[in-house]
């Protein structure tokens, strides 16, 4: 009798994060499951409990990973508006091989989910608020730093920041040209150095 292939955690929750970010929760069948992840419905089942946790579990991947390529990026640039900006470059200039993938996954959810996925949308939810957290905790730094007006509220930046970045990353999804997202993201960044305290 033939052994069921082991699987490999990590390798099955990069396919599965893959193939929701690009169809979403309720065009991805089990069908399409098994496909990626090569693996029979039992074993899937066994493995993620049902296709809802495995949802939310590449849902946490997409979130936490996000978050950590967000606060490098930052934390790399001399300051934290040059980190903002180099955050903008680098979105706008990301080369991933599907465009399906340039949109925001939690954005896409959050359009696609019905009052019956009550606990996906408060995931996501708090996923976009943790980020909204991350951004304006740079901006806080910015203000102590003198590199923002000390008038500006850093949650509201925030907010507005996290609200471009999707704008950006939907131009991304429809495939626009390069130089027009760079183009964008330079106007992005000017909007960040209106920003600054007027020259004494």
């Amino acid at each position: 009798m033939q052994r069921a292939r082991p699987y490999d955690r990590d390798e099955a929750l990069d396919a599965a994060l893959g193939l929701f970010w690009e169809k979403g929760y309720h065009a991805t069948s089990l069908k399409d499951l098994e496909a990626v992840l090569r693996m029979k419905p039992g074993s899937i089942y066994a493995a993620f409990t049902s296709k809802e946790k495995l949802f939310l579990l590449t849902l946490e991947r997409y979130y936490e990973r996000s978050r950590e390529e967000f606060r490098s990026v930052v934390t790399e640039a001399p300051g934290p508006m040059a980190g903002l900006k180099a955050f903008l470059k680098a979105v706008a200039s990301a080369e991933i091989r599907n465009p399906k993938h340039r949109a925001c996954m939690l954005v896409k959810t959050l359009l696609t989910t019905t009052t019956e996925d009550a606990k996906i949308t408060r995931t996501v939810d708090s996923y976009l608020e943790g980020m909204a957290q991350e951004m304006a905790h740079v901006f806080e730094q910015a203000k102590a730093a003198g590199e923002i007006r000390a008038d500006l509220d850093p949650r509201r930046l925030a907010r507005r920041f996290q609200s471009d970045l999707s704008a950006l990353k939907i131009e991304a999804y429809r495939d626009a040209p390069a130089e027009e997202l760079a183009r964008r993201a330079d106007e992005l960044a000017q909007d960040l150095d209106d920003l600054r305290p007027a020259p004494h």
